[in-house]
């Protein structure tokens, strides 16, 4: 039998970069492809010309044997393809169940028949094994939820093809191995999926074969019992990469922020704790155990009920994060695209919006002065873009990334607080901000490091404190000796 989807020598190019370069792809009928690559590789743009999103300015789609040409992303969607992109594409305010049936609700002479739209959500959630009020209102849902509500309406208009952009960037090990049940059953049922991801254990769990895209080009396609991680990094990245947490060595001095009862409500309990000069201590706990809320009350963007928080000795108040940025905290945020950059505006504008008082005299901006900050962080942060003065938007995850690191950098701050600082990033690019961490410790910054990656708060911090509910439930003195099953039972109260 044909492939159910075959993708052959597809080009795309956008002014000033080259996005795909001939790429090839086949997609077998009960099988899991899993779609790697660096930031920037490609991998964004191949999904959005098998969604209709993005013509190819060359090449073949072939769907079941036939040769299709897509111009839009109904098209897609009515030949039998599902994207479930990292961002979401739910309406906040409707309902599961208005929102799986959007765009295609059954209905007779103009009349949307509401009992048949329950009687399909009932056997969709049924055939997921979970229990959602299907009335409920999709902003009131959880991740997990509202990524099976994602995946519901793929299943709704009987999806063939099924895409899903980094599915596990925000859900806990537990949802995790609920999602590769699900996908384990989609599979049986003859349903194709591609799997994009960074987290290369997922893809040795739960792939048939990966394919690595690099610089826009298919670099090589295997069985994933072909391929060592080593050699799946060697393949993404193009080199060898010796460590993959790199060794610090810093010198740990004495305190400079210090957080003592801080409480917002029942998110944030009553949490206390310091971090020392050099040192990098890491912040995690399951979803929603109250770590990016403690981050935003320390950085202002909250309001706190009670606390203090000092910074070397002075007692500080913020009460917001104008305040904060003064002192010299930083927050890169957990949501890059909604909270830390302006997507429309230029990378130079983004990377100027933190720092104009050092770019401004008698209130005219220094444009040169300007340039000249950002040319050098680029170059030393290795950024991928055509120019300043390409919109934010249409850069990949990982640079955008840099950018916001980029103008914080400049800002010269004494404390960093890094929320999920590497989600949706490349193997490689994590290695770089993970050396640019370890550069900012010695310097005698104050990091705190918040990660639902629990390889990652063991290789990179120095002390590490676990949050259930709200509380700090343990601090575990020495990352090096820890493991993750001891911070999972922290992590669960």
């Amino acid at each position: 039998m044909p492939p159910l989807l075959s993708m052959h020598g597809i080009v795309k190019s956008f002014p000033g970069v080259r996005a795909l370069r001939g790429v090839d792809l086949d997609l077998r009928a009960g099988e899991v492809l899993a779609l790697v690559g660096e930031n920037g590789a490609g991998k964004s743009t191949l999904i959005k010309v098998l969604a209709g999103a993005h013509p190819p300015d060359a090449g073949s789609i072939h769907l079941y044997g036939q040769a299709t040409r897509f111009t839009s992303p109904l098209d897609a969607r009515q030949a039998g393809i599902a994207i479930i992109y990292q961002e979401f594409n739910l309406v906040p305010s409707l309902s599961a169940i208005d929102n799986i049936f959007l765009g295609q609700e059954p209905a007779r002479a103009g009349f949307v028949r509401r009992g048949e739209e329950r009687r399909r959500v009932a056997e969709l959630f049924t055939r997921l094994g979970v229990a959602i009020d299907p009335d409920a209102p999709c902003r009131e849902l959880t991740v997990a939820q509202q990524q099976l509500v994602e995946i519901a309406r793929a299943l709704a208009f009987d999806a063939r093809i099924v895409v899903m952009d980094e599915p596990s960037a925000t859900l806990t090990p537990q949802e995790v191995e609920r999602l590769f049940g699900i996908i384990r059953d989609l599979r049986t049922r003859g349903i194709g999926i591609i799997y994009v991801s960074h987290r290369l254990e997922e893809v040795f769990a739960i792939a048939d074969r990966v394919l690595v895209l690099r610089d826009g080009e298919a670099i090589a396609c295997r069985p994933i019992g072909e391929v060592t991680r080593d050699e799946l990094i060697r393949l993404m990245v193009g080199r060898r990469l010796e460590e993959e947490f790199p060794k610090r060595q810093v010198p740990i001095g004495p305190p400079r922020l210090v957080v003592r009862g801080l409480r917002q409500g029942r998110k944030v309990r009553d949490v206390s704790f310091e971090i020392r000069r050099g040192e990098v201590v890491g912040l995690t706990g399951l979803v929603g155990a109250g770590r990016t809320e403690t981050a935003r009350l320390i950085f202002g963007a909250d309001r706190k009920e009670a606390g203090t928080i000092e910074l070397d000795g002075r007692v500080l108040a913020i009460r917001s994060p104008r305040d904060a940025i003064r002192a010299g905290i930083a927050l890169l945020t957990e949501d890059r695209k909604a909270q830390g950059l302006v997507l429309a505006q230029s990378v130079r504008d983004n990377f100027a919006l933190p720092n104009l008082e050092r770019f401004s005299f008698l209130g005219f901006v220094r444009r040169r002065a300007e340039r000249q900050a950002l040319t050098r962080h680029i170059e030393s942060m290795r950024i991928r873009l055509a120019s300043a003065e390409q919109p934010a938007r249409n850069l990949s995850g990982g640079n955008q990334q840099k950018v916001v690191l980029a103008k914080w950098l400049e800002r010269n701050c004494e404390v960093l607080l890094f929320d999920e600082p590497t989600r949706g990033i490349d193997v490689g690019a994590k290695v770089e901000i993970y050396r640019l961490i370890n550069d900012l410790a010695a310097a005698g910054k104050a990091i705190l490091l918040i990660s639902s990656e629990l390889p990652e708060v063991l290789g990179m911090s120095d002390r590490i404190l676990v949050m259930h509910e709200g509380r700090l439930t343990g601090e575990i003195a020495d990352a090096s000796c820890a493991t993750q099953e001891e911070i999972l039972r922290l992590a669960v109260g």
